[in-house]
């Protein structure tokens, strides 16, 4: 069923929901409306300049940094603004979905942020991105509360971690929202939703409407939002420079683009991240009809890989140069009930977050309540009292476009465990997002959609490149899908397996499973079209 027709012609085309008239009003919509009016076909044209640009990768162009933005690398002159009301010191940044448990157990986590995250950890139902809203207002509010089935309360605390939503990226459609007859992009809404009913909110408290922006892969989308903020500001009657942002470098094309990019944004900027696993899944769709770019199993994929350190120590010398925060990556682990396993969990994430720290990153990410603490512990013990190290401006760092592309260097074929545990993490996790479910724990790390696009398309290259051959792929997927009906009888295991097939075992790649999953799976759920 569909609401009535609204001044910019939005419609709802989904069952109503439990409290969704409190985030779908009139007015709301009417709002998202006018984004979707102002930006929409812009947005669909960096749609097809992506497409574009995959034609001429694939045809052997080569990827540099841009000829024609030189001028605004070397003017040493510009800055972003400066760090906004709560986002002055980020040296623990929690992540995840902003269902009701993990939006309180993040905000009394003893993080200095929380991502809320409608993005990679999030499958979008609609009852979950309806739901996150109502979730978000409610912690603002601070009217939010969660019992689990055994009587544990959890409520909100006095110190509390500082908002940041991440919506989802430009690739993605809400299908249960239509303008003009055309689903409105998912970016519009999530930040449409939010931006209108909180952004006066955190304003009030202090704070301020602040964002995560996922998967840009160039200066023009970077463009696009800011003058997204700029009208969204206008409309409401919202102070300019309000918003701040952190675009996550999770693109091997953004990545040569970084100064571009905050140049863009720069009076909105909050700075960059290092969104490492969407980092290695770019560099694979983007490359991986070249033989020069046959990674190994991604377990022997670590951060202290050549091109990974280039792209890191790349990101913390652009942002400390222009005065924005660097943000490390994510420590996936969870913790375990077993002692010695658990230690053992704490040491890797250790381990990782010292290396981040002296290379100087003011912060990093956490995907679990319980890996705070050690990764506060490594950052306390670097920059002590201070808020940060903007201040080391690592001239020391010269990085090349071929360092940024030097992944021969640990090429290597994949180990037949490796491919099975690809075939496994991405079946279950495939399994867990078809029922809602966007951020899973398997096997002592917590995954989101990112990890399992690695894993996909990991099979994928190796299939292509003749590393591994299609029998034994077919053999471990029926051994895995068998596992699957026993582990989670709730689940559909021949849909699961069709997606599998569709996006890993295709000649041609498609260049994220969550489109396809969506229409096909989570919209017919639900009822959109209806």
């Amino acid at each position: 069923m569909s609401t009535s027709a609204l001044t910019h012609r939005v419609r709802v085309l989904a069952p109503p929901g439990d409290r969704h008239d409190e985030i779908l009003t009139p007015a709301a919509l009417d709002f998202v409306g006018r984004l979707a009016a102002a930006f929409g076909p812009r947005r669909s044209d960096l749609m097809r300049e992506r497409r574009r640009q995959v034609l001429r990768l694939t045809s052997g162009s080569p990827l540099d940094f841009p000829m024609v933005t030189s001028a605004i690398r070397a003017d040493a002159t510009w800055r972003v603004a400066p760090p906004a009301p709560g986002l002055t010191d980020r040296r623990v940044e929690i992540t995840g979905p902003p269902d009701r448990r993990m939006t309180v157990n993040a905000l009394n986590s003893g993080a200095k942020v929380w991502m809320a995250d409608f993005e990679d950890a999030t499958a979008p139902t609609w009852n979950n991105v309806v739901g996150g809203q109502l979730n978000l207002l409610d912690a603002i509010e601070r009217r939010i509360d969660f019992t689990t089935p055994e009587g544990k309360e959890y409520r909100l605390g006095e110190q509390l971690a500082t908002i940041v939503v991440r919506p989802r990226g430009w690739h993605l459609n809400e299908e249960h929202l239509e303008y003009e007859g055309r689903p409105v992009p998912a970016a519009l809404v999530d930040f449409g939703l939010y931006f209108f009913h909180c952004a006066q909110r955190q304003i009030d408290a202090g704070h301020g409407p602040y964002f995560y922006l996922p998967k840009l892969e160039n200066r023009y989308e970077a463009r696009l939002w800011n003058d997204i903020f700029v009208t969204a500001q206008d409309l409401l009657g919202i102070p300019r420079g309000a918003i701040r942002a952190t675009v996550l470098i999770e693109t091997i094309t953004a990545a040569f683009e970084m100064e571009e990019i905050l140049y863009e944004l720069r009076e909105h900027s909050a700075g960059l991240n290092a969104g490492r696993w969407d980092y290695l899944f770019s560099l694979i769709k983007t490359f991986g009809h070249r033989t020069d770019f046959l990674l190994p199993d991604r377990a022997k994929v670590t951060m202290t890989a050549p091109f990974m350190r280039a792209y890191t120590e790349l990101l913390v010398r652009t942002c400390h140069q222009r005065g924005a925060h660097a943000i490390g990556g994510m420590a996936a682990q969870v913790p375990d009930k077993d002692p010695a396993a658990h230690e053992a969990a704490l040491a890797k994430v250790r381990l990782d977050k010292e290396r981040e720290a002296e290379d100087g990153f003011d912060g990093s990410w956490a995907a679990h309540p319980g890996l705070v603490p050690v990764c506060r512990e490594v950052f306390d013990d670097v920059l002590g009292e201070r808020p940060h190290q903007i201040d080391r401006t690592r001239d020391d760092v010269d990085v090349t476009a071929a360092d940024l592309l030097s992944v021969r260097r640990i090429s290597n074929p994949p180990t037949t465990e490796g491919v099975r545990t690809n075939i496994a993490v991405a079946l279950r996790y495939f399994a867990a997002w078809l029922r809602g479910q966007g951020a899973v724990a398997l096997y002592g790390l917590m995954e989101d959609a990112a990890t399992a696009e690695i894993a996909r398309v990991q099979i994928w290259q190796w299939l292509r490149h003749r590393v591994i051959d299609r029998e034994t792929v077919l053999a471990l997927l029926d051994d895995e899908i068998a596992s699957l009906g026993a582990e989670y009888p709730w689940a559909d295991v021949q849909d699961v397996r069709a997606l599998f097939e569709r996006t890993a075992l295709a000649g041609e790649l498609p260049l994220f499973f969550t489109p396809d999953a969506y229409t096909r799976h989570l919209v017919r759920r639900t009822g959109a079209g209806a």
